[in-house]
């Protein structure tokens, strides 16, 4: 069984490949990427949402929140959705909004911990090529405050990449199907995997 764990959906960016367009309310056998990533991250204690355009349908116990400035990049949202929790759980599900099989491949790495280390600082997916999901992880909270941190102590999280925030942390890793990691980047991408794009150009939300 899973710990108990919070969750930090990063549902943000420009989009700028698919138009501007909201790429989370795109639509995945009749649910969009937000519902679907809102569903992969069911029984977290705590559910933050980080940039989720006004009007975004999400459960009412859920937390919205964004990075500061807005479109700074994933690991200042993640700074912003850790910063929303008031009382942490050891665990944080970080998942991207764009991820049509996002259910699936959460339950992947779910299964994937039977074989972790549980001294380690997380589970993180990795593709048919091997590369590191890093927005489709389960890391240790306390593990990401102190990269989080230290990244702070040399400037500003703006612009900064996901691997700078990963180097130091001790991860199993959890080979999954290429299907469970694919995302929505471009609209070729969309047609594969058989995703309806949205049509609302996407406007950053307020505050």
């Amino acid at each position: 069984m899973l710990p108990v764990f919070d969750a930090v959906l990063l549902a943000g960016g420009r989009a700028s490949r698919v138009g501007g367009v909201d790429k989370t309310a795109f639509t995945t056998r009749g649910v969009t990427l937000l519902s679907e990533a809102v569903e992969a991250a069911s029984g977290a204690a705590t559910l933050v949402v980080v940039g989720a355009r006004d009007g975004a349908a999400l459960p009412a116990d859920a937390i919205s929140t964004r990075e500061d400035p807005p479109w700074s990049g994933p690991v200042a949202a993640l700074a912003a959705g850790l910063a929303a929790v008031d009382d942490p759980s050891p665990s944080t599900l970080v998942l991207a909004c764009d991820l049509p099989r996002a259910s699936a491949a959460v339950r992947a790495l779910r299964e994937g911990r039977s074989g972790a280390d549980d001294t380690g600082d997380g589970l993180i997916a990795l593709d048919g090529d091997g590369r590191r999901q890093p927005l489709l992880a389960l890391y240790r909270t306390a593990a990401l405050h102190d990269r989080l941190d230290a990244l702070l102590a040399d400037g500003p999280l703006a612009g900064l990449s996901m691997r700078r925030l990963l180097d130091g942390l001790d991860l199993d890793e959890v080979a999954l199907d290429d299907a469970l990691c694919a995302d929505v980047d471009t609209p070729a991408d969309a047609e594969r995997l058989g995703v309806r794009p949205a049509s609302t150009p996407m406007s950053p939300a307020a505050g």
